[in-house]
């Protein structure tokens, strides 16, 4: 498979995106499903053979990690050749590393208990499973936005019935898309995953008393992976 600019995991060749599903055959498992985008050639892979290499590297690399600083964690997971340009890996690899670098920094769990790191990182990934790519486009909502609310919620035990906790998950997570929709499109799960950490870090160390910690200055190096990097107009850009 070709980790390519973004492109198709079977050829490399562009992704040709559709505003409504259509049925299609993953060239992977041979899984029907209905599915927006194929490459240009006609190949499609689905969400589940697209992140399972990744998904699996990045519960690892979360279990064994002693940094308290999410973004070298994502920096770490995103240079493995599991992790591609952009995909729906990135909707577990957020909130992971949110986890475990507040779990490395003495953060507590729900209830104050010592958080148990590898639950949290079991219960995160069964959640972000279910966030399909392309939810930036297709559902109002980017992934790592959501990636990080998960984080939230399993740190400070929200479900739908809590008070204070349910609030707190809302509100970090219109926080960050916020600032993803001042940054605009097209998608780039570098940019997003960036900018979710990046808001979610403070938020929750003021929230929950933990203290991770994030580098004064986020350079992306993996724009050249990516076909639709906005260059200078992003952030992370490097500039000389």
């Amino acid at each position: 498979m070709s980790a390519g600019k973004a492109n198709c995991l079977v050829c490399g060749e562009p992704l040709v995106y559709w505003e409504e599903a259509q049925e299609v055959t993953c060239q992977i498992c041979g899984k029907k499903e209905f599915g927006h985008s194929i490459c240009e050639t006609g190949h499609y892979v689905c969400d589940a053979c697209h992140r399972a290499e990744g998904v699996d590297y990045i519960m690892s690399l979360c279990s064994h990690s002693t940094s308290t600083d999410p973004i070298e964690i994502m920096n770490q997971a995103m240079n493995d050749k599991s992790i591609y340009p952009n995909g729906p890996e990135h909707h577990t690899l957020v909130g992971a590393s949110i986890i475990t670098a507040y779990a490395n920094a003495g953060g507590k769990g729900p209830k104050g208990e010592p958080l148990d790191k590898d639950a949290a990182l079991a219960e995160l990934k069964k959640r972000s499973l279910q966030v399909p790519g392309g939810t930036c486009g297709f559902w109002g909502t980017c992934g790592a936005a959501v990636s990080a609310g998960q984080a939230m919620s399993v740190l400070n035990g929200s479900t739908p019935l809590t008070q204070e906790p349910w609030a707190q998950c809302q509100r970090l997570t219109s926080m960050i898309l916020g600032r993803l929709a001042d940054l605009g499109g097209p998608r780039c799960c570098k940019r997003t995953g960036y900018t979710a950490v990046l808001t979610a870090v403070p938020y929750i160390d003021m929230t929950l008393g933990a203290n991770m910690q994030i580098p004064d200055q986020v350079t992306c190096t993996f724009f050249h992976r990516n076909a639709e990097c906005r260059r200078k107009e992003c952030p992370y850009f490097p500039v000389k």
